[in-house]
């Protein structure tokens, strides 16, 4: 079977470097449907059951649509020189992908972010699809390789997710990584 997954993620891969007629297609109708939408199988299933998800109940799957640009940042309205104003060349401080799965777990607060993944991409959006569990289902609690959600509340607000921990620097480890754990502010608290 993992043959199968194997051959699935290489279509999705000759998709996206083609930029197929049929991606076209699927993108055309993604920017028609709302910002977060629920479905009931995800986009490309290889890489979802990589990432833990399972064909089973209390496992929830949402694609969202985020803008690809650093933000808006307002224009200040007092005196200061163009380069000083402080709106080009500001970088967000938190990958999209991170904000993606923030923002799914705002629309979905029963539920626990478990992982999320890049599905598509045009000039103005990026399109992730996030993996939740919901911790109160008998199925999730009798599950043995997931039931360690069920003591962990908000774990995307708090990085703990793939995207999150890599945001915060916690992919590196050993020398010159000994500032970032636990976190970079908490790291700076130890001395004083």
């Amino acid at each position: 079977m993992a043959s199968a997954y194997k051959y699935i993620q290489k279509s999705f891969q000759k998709a996206y470097s083609e930029r197929s007629q049929e991606l076209k297609e699927r993108l055309m109708n993604w920017r028609k449907e709302p910002v977060i939408v629920r479905l009931e199988k995800p986009t490309n299933v290889a890489r979802a059951r990589n990432l833990g998800w399972k064909a089973k109940q209390g496992f929830v799957v949402a694609r969202i649509r985020v803008r690809r640009t650093s933000g808006k940042h307002e224009r200040p309205n007092k005196g200061r020189k163009p380069s000083r104003m402080g709106v080009l060349k500001k970088k967000r401080k938190k990958s999209i992908q991170w904000i993606a799965e923030e923002r799914v777990a705002r629309k979905f607060p029963n539920l626990e972010v478990l992982n999320s993944y890049y599905i598509a991409e045009d000039g103005q959006n990026y399109w992730y699809e996030v993996i939740m569990v919901d911790p109160n289902h008998p199925a999730i609690k009798n599950d043995k390789n997931v039931n360690w959600v069920l003591g962990i509340k908000g774990r995307v607000h708090r990085g703990l997710t793939s995207a999150g921990k890599k945001g915060r620097g916690l992919r590196s480890k050993g020398k010159g990584a000994e500032k970032i754990r636990p976190s970079l502010r908490s790291n700076k608290r130890k001395g004083k």
